[in-house]
Parts: C-alpha cells; sequence; structure tokens
C-alpha cells in the first residue's frame, strides 16, 4: 500500500490511476494524516439466475406450515 499526499496526487493523477489499476492501494495523506484511500473495485459476483436450480431439488409441501412449538422454543432457548 502506497501512501502520497494529495498534492502529489492531484499532480499525477494518472499514474496513481494506473497502479490501482494494477492492484494497489493508494492513502491519500493531508499532513501526513490519512484522509481517503483509493483501491481497485472488488470484482461484483456472478448474478445467479431465477429457476436455475429448478428440478434439483423440492420443496415440501410443508414448507410454509407454521413451526411447532417445540421447535420455536429450541430457536429462542438455545441450549
Amino acid at each position: 500500500m502506497l501512501t502520497a499526499n494529495v498534492h502529489e496526487v492531484k499532480t499525477k493523477f494518472s499514474h496513481y490511476l494506473s497502479l490501482v489499476q494494477k492492484g494497489k492501494r493508494i492513502i491519500i495523506a493531508k499532513r501526513n494524516i490519512p484522509i481517503a484511500e483509493i483501491k481497485p473495485i472488488e470484482a461484483d459476483s456472478p448474478q445467479r439466475l431465477i429457476g436455475q436450480s429448478k428440478e434439483k431439488f423440492e420443496v415440501p409441501d410443508d414448507f410454509f406450515k407454521p413451526l411447532s412449538k417445540d421447535i420455536i422454543d429450541a430457536f429462542n432457548n438455545p441450549k
């Protein structure tokens, strides 16, 4: 991780952006006090498609039935 002062980053902005593009993180300081960070954007996780697991498993008919008191108590009062 690099640290650079505001003036230097303003003067050499393209240079610092190229470093960020290569994966570097840059701390920007004003009077030697860190005030900001420039970092690469994290890659998005792939979009999940609705229905991609269709026919891979089956939801039981009683899935939406209310839980029994015993199960609710077990969740609310773990041992």
